[in-house]
């Protein structure tokens, strides 16, 4: 009996150890494993980076898209119990880029655009089709060929204006050459002090064309799922400082789920020709009494946008 009983202890021990043995080796497996994940990781993102950091075409885009849609019946506790009203907006923030040796050529783009309707229906005479609300288009083309490691002789062209309502009325065309500084990765400033400012417009009488200089500082950057991009572009008139304009547009996206994500932009924008023939239309048709407006009495206040919605990282 008691032989016996030593058997089955000396065999249970043996099984015991045997599963402890096994279950060491699948953990010291799966370590090694998990280890040779990380090492082929790291290699893929060195890859990945070398491939960003490779020179060539680089395409691009991220976008705002917001849509919203209402409709009330019999709504006593407001003013009008029974309308419609609808939003619609779309940024697109795209790029082309080529990076050489000796040269180099940014291509980029802003577009916003948004429609508002309201429809009051125990009002038959009021407007209930769609509107444009904001109406933004803007092309940039920057060709540089490289003098140092940092800075490059540039030409730029850069056309403005709207596509929903007033296209080409007004629109600006900036044609220029200078120089081009990239004093950090992400970062572009261009300067160019040979600048044409062409405006094209129906009223010649407020809006001219004039040579001047021109500045413009896009900074993009990326931090996983989050993507910023500011551009600054500045035109200084040499024959009138009333002739000057400025637009700042400050973009921002971030990812949530499989490129789905909220966007979010902000649009600042300086033109006292703008001002001016805002006021001028105003003033012919009757909305404002008083003396003709001119560059000397408009009121030239910083026009401003903002958008937000949810966006898509193409």
């Amino acid at each position: 009996m008691t032989k016996r009983l030593l058997s089955i202890l000396v065999l249970v021990g043996a099984i015991s150890t045997g599963f402890s043995q096994t279950r060491e080796d699948l953990k010291s497996e799966q370590a090694a494993k998990k280890d040779s994940i990380k090492a082929l990781q790291s290699s893929v993102d060195d890859l990945q980076k070398q491939i960003d950091e490779f020179p060539g075409w680089k395409f691009g885009a991220f976008g705002t898209v917001g849509a919203s849609f209402s409709n009330f019946n019999n709504w006593y506790s407001q003013g009008a119990p029974n309308n419609s009203a609808g939003n619609i907006t779309i940024t697109v923030n795209p790029h082309a880029k080529l990076d050489r040796d000796k040269y180099f050529w940014y291509n980029t783009a802003n577009i916003n655009l948004s429609w508002v309707k309201y429809d009051d229906k125990d009002d038959p005479n009021d407007d209930d089709s769609f509107r444009e609300s904001s109406d933004v288009f803007d092309v940039t083309s920057l060709f540089g060929y490289r003098i140092a490691k940092n800075l490059a002789a540039s030409a730029l062209g850069e056309y403005r204006t709207t596509l929903i309502n007033n296209f080409n009325d007004p629109g600006y065309l900036d044609l220029g050459v200078g120089v081009t500084w990239t004093p950090i990765d992400n970062l572009v400033v261009v300067v160019h002090p040979l600048n044409y400012n062409f405006v094209f417009a129906e009223n010649d009488v407020i809006f001219d064309s004039s040579l001047g200089a021109k500045v413009v500082a896009n900074y993009n950057r990326a931090f996983g799922g989050l993507k910023f991009n500011s551009n600054l572009s500045a035109f200084m008139s040499y024959e009138d400082s009333n002739l000057s304009n400025w637009t700042w547009i400050n973009s921002l996206s971030y990812t949530v789920w499989k490129g789905i994500g909220l966007g979010f932009e902000l649009g600042l924008r300086d033109s006292k020709q703008e001002g001016l023939n805002y006021a001028y239309k105003q003033w012919e048709s009757g909305g404002e009494l008083g003396t003709q407006p001119d560059f000397n009495n408009v009121d030239n206040s910083v026009q401003v946008y903002t958008t937000f919605g949810l966006s898509y990282n193409f």
